[in-house]
């Protein structure tokens, strides 16, 4: 079977935890080597997320249990690489228009 090793998420997540603490959090899971938190848009109660897992092994369900328990809630799944190695996106003519 093959492995995560890299996804996107949109989450939408309370203003408390912070996102350093929600990076923090997540890149202590096992599989995780590195973890991107970046801010997308704020509103009265909450923000949301672009959230850049990459690591050997990610564990999706640890990540949804972690950020259950951080108050947030997964918006959608923007992007998954699994395999022998991270394989990078490749622009084309359709690209272009």
């Amino acid at each position: 079977m093959s492995d995560i090793k890299r996804i996107v998420l949109d989450v939408l997540k309370p203003h408390k935890p912070s996102l350093v603490e929600m990076s923090l959090r997540l890149s202590t899971l096992k599989g995780v080597d590195g973890v991107s938190c970046t801010l997308d848009e704020v509103d009265q109660d909450t923000e949301n997320v672009k959230v850049t897992i990459e690591g050997p092994s990610i564990n999706y369900p640890s990540v949804e249990d972690t950020l259950r328990e951080l108050g947030a809630v997964i918006h959608s799944v923007d992007l998954v690489s699994s395999g022998k190695r991270l394989v990078e996106d490749v622009r084309t003519g359709q690209d272009h228009r």
